[in-house]
């Protein structure tokens, strides 16, 4: 590297002064911190891992160690480390580190694991193939890239969705697994065998762009480090101090990079909270802080249990859940914030009761001088959101949804919304051109351009367009037929408005259509969430007489804003909640196969509902005085009532620190009463669910409305592959199909 090179070893960048004001006491930021917290900084040697309980002042933990290693002179800023998970956090960690010295801090280390990945890596590019001003690609551009390697590949984006194929990269990557590292098994697990052969390939055509994507920042420092001993032993040299901030949400490859680089010196400080780690779904692997003793011999261990946030029964109720878990180091939080509220258990009839209470509550609150900013709605999956928006809009409260837009502005939700709106009226040419190729039909540009421009010269609608060039010659006969079939469908589905109800037709087209499949046969982790949001979106239909009533509500809904200023409840869910914190907090929604999720127990068994646990107690902390858990018990799913069992974690909070009410009559108990929950053994199945699952199980014949009579081939959860007489095999939901009488 050259003298000139910005991000060259060097250990000349003198320390901060030590210097103080004439009666300025030299280290009175230590003044403001508690015992343990005050250990956890001045164990400046050898490995320390903090683990910082929820609200108990962590980031100031890593803030004031950063400025008492600078303050003693131990090293330079260039010799300092600290990594983290956002942007933002690095700014902040920056910032207040400047303020606690008195003066800016420039030249150190401080970013996220990425961006300093990224600073080593065009250091040493050549090692691995690249030159140093390599492009770092966006997710676009790297769907657009495998969408390339399986074309030629031959093999069908369809069935194999780019991606999905870059979700199953993305996961090697973050475990650190080069193509060289894919095991026969490992590969063995998609796109029929073929992933590691596409996963060489992307990364050749990656290095021939001279282009990497996020998961290369890590993966090729560690290709780096192995490969050149001396280029690892001067980062060693170099980072005396390394900081690490989250470490629980760390993945393997992250975990790999932070032991190599701190093998030598060992001065390495991980701050986090094994309990509030909820992130496996991104490759996040608890085991590392678990493991973190092991992998420094000697480690020492500050346990931060003092909370400055919630009081002693919301503390007590969060402890006493996550005690049931295994996977854990232990800790016991505590504050002498006084006792407050007792943790409020509701059970209500359904889920639009829920939302009742949980507006009238809001409402009561406010009264009192509660702020709506200082309210949330903290909700286990997405969908939830939509009853308490319909609920929040109608008694005019302003809220927010934090972490994605609101219900109606989904995604899939306005495509299912525009197929509807085609049904209700033909004429509607912004919702047909939104989905007149959606699922993709083959109706390409040039096709949809000369159904534009007839409607255009005849003034006349898109869909009688169409028509038009249905029958005539100016296309070519599979558009043509295409296009045929697919009016042929609208005018079905509009014509079984007369002898179905529109909850009814909306399930027969978002089945027949083929946007339901669209998303079952999508690999994509948002895939489950936008399948879960098209249930409810037939829940919500159920609430209007008619079709065109629903569109009308619809439109209302859009067209309120809810402004930039003003107090707003926030919505969001539990996965997006973590770091925040509210006076009051709405959990609902805690029932078996909701909370703890049916998906995270079906994939991950025990582990899943260890991880579950975890968010529920990253729920319950977010609370300063007051937690509302509730539970329904019934619920609308996909246009059928299902009794519905509270969860297990209900069961687990410490009774001493809840207070239990009931809708009257539900359970036995009146509002204001204590009634017992009803068990729910883990396993345990209700007889008619045994029933329907046998008379849907494979080998059974079944008829479907509109592709006739078949014999089921296979089974995954509600979605059926079933070969029928006349239309083939197709995959299909659950619901939309009967068993056959007159056969097994």
């Amino acid at each position: 590297m050259s003298a000139s090179d910005p991000f060259e070893l060097s250990d000349e960048a003198p320390p901060p002064s030590p210097d103080e004001a004439p009666g300025e006491t030299p280290f009175a930021y230590l003044d403001t911190l508690n015992e343990t917290q005050r250990q956890a900084v001045e164990a400046t040697e050898g490995p320390v891992l903090v683990l910082a309980g929820a609200g108990t002042g962590k980031t100031r933990v890593l803030i004031t160690r950063l400025a008492h290693i600078l303050k003693l002179g131990l090293a330079t800023p260039y010799q300092v480390l600290a990594v983290t998970f956002t942007n933002k956090a690095a700014r902040e960690m920056s910032d207040r580190v400047s303020v606690l010295l008195g003066q800016p801090v420039a030249g150190w280390w401080v970013g996220t694991f990425h961006a300093v990945g990224a600073r080593i890596l065009r250091s040493h590019a050549e090692a691995v193939g690249l030159r140093s001003n390599f492009t770092i690609l966006d997710e676009d551009d790297q769907v657009r890239l495998v969408k390339q390697v399986l074309a030629d590949h031959d093999i069908d984006d369809k069935r194999w969705p780019a991606r999905a194929v870059l979700a199953v990269i993305q996961g090697w990557k973050d475990r650190g697994l080069a193509p060289g590292g894919i095991t026969g098994q490992e590969g063995s697990e998609a796109v029929d065998g073929r992933a590691a052969a596409l996963y060489e390939d992307y990364q050749d055509r990656l290095r021939i762009l001279n282009a990497a994507d996020f998961g290369d920042l890590l993966l090729h420092c560690l290709e780096v480090f192995k490969n050149n001993p001396d280029v690892l032993g001067g980062y060693q040299d170099r980072f005396r101090y390394i900081l690490v901030d989250e470490y629980q949400d760390s993945n393997v490859a992250q975990y790999l990079w932070l032991r190599l680089l701190a093998q030598r010196g060992k001065n390495i400080c991980c701050v986090g909270d094994d309990d509030q780690s909820i992130y496996s779904w991104r490759g996040a692997e608890v085991g590392n802080i678990l493991r973190f003793e092991n992998d420094f011999p000697g480690a020492r261990v500050v346990r931060l249990e003092r909370n400055y946030r919630s009081t002693s029964n919301i503390l007590a109720a969060a402890s006493g859940l996550i005690a049931n878990n295994s996977g854990r180091l232990g800790k016991t939080l505590w504050t002498d914030l006084g006792d407050g509220e007792k943790v409020a258990v509701r059970g209500l009839w359904d889920g639009r009761e829920e939302a009742r209470a949980t507006a009238e509550t809001m409402a009561v609150l406010h009264s009192k001088g509660q702020s709506l900013d200082a309210m949330a709605v903290l909700v286990r999956t997405g969908s939830q959101t939509r009853e308490f928006e319909e609920r929040l809009i109608a008694d005019g409260v302003p809220y927010r949804v934090i972490g994605g837009p609101r219900f109606y502005e989904r995604k899939e939700i306005r495509d299912a919304v525009a197929y509807l709106r085609v049904i209700a009226q033909a004429g509607d040419d912004l919702a047909f051109s939104r989905i007149v190729n959606l699922p993709k039909r083959g109706l390409g540009p040039a096709t949809t351009d000369k159904v534009q421009r007839l409607a255009g010269e005849k003034r006349i609608p898109l869909t009688a367009a169409a028509r038009r060039l249905a029958g005539g010659s100016e296309l070519k006969a599979k558009a043509k037929a295409t296009l045929a079939a697919l009016l042929d469908d609208f005018e079905r589905w509009r014509g079984l408005l007369g002898s179905l109800s529109h909850v009814k037709v909306a399930e027969t087209m978002l089945d027949e259509s083929g946007y339901r499949a669209l998303w079952l046969d999508a690999k994509t982790p948002d895939a489950p969430g936008r399948l879960d949001n098209l249930k409810e979106l037939t829940v919500a239909l159920e609430e209007f007489v008619d079709l065109q009533e629903f569109l009308e509500h619809v439109s209302l809904v859009m067209e309120i804003e809810g402004g930039e200023g003003g107090e707003k409840v926030s919505l969001m869910t539990l996965h997006g909640a973590k770091g925040l914190e509210f006076e009051t907090v709405f959990l609902p929604g805690w029932e078996e196969g909701l909370f703890p999720h049916q998906r995270a127990l079906a994939e991950a068994g025990e582990g899943g509902l260890e991880e579950e646990r975890r968010l529920a107690y990253v729920g319950l902390t977010r609370a300063r005085s007051l937690a509302i858990v509730s539970f329904a018990a019934s619920r609308r799913i996909h246009g059928r009532w299902v009794s519905a069992y509270p969860s297990r974690f209900i069961g687990e909070l410490p009774a001493e620190n809840i207070e239990r009410s009931a809708d009257q009559g539900l359970f036995g108990g009146g509002h204001g009463g204590r009634p017992e929950v009803p068990a729910f053994p883990p396993g345990r199945r209700r007889d008619t669910d045994k029933i329907a699952e046998e008379l849907l199980a494979p080998g059974r014949r079944v008829f479907h409305e509109k592709f006739g009579y078949g014999r089921i081939l296979a089974r995954d959860g509600d979605k059926l592959e079933i070969a029928f007489d006349k239309a083939g095999d197709k995959k299909v939901m659950a619901s939309f199909v009967k068993p056959d009488a007159n056969g097994p």
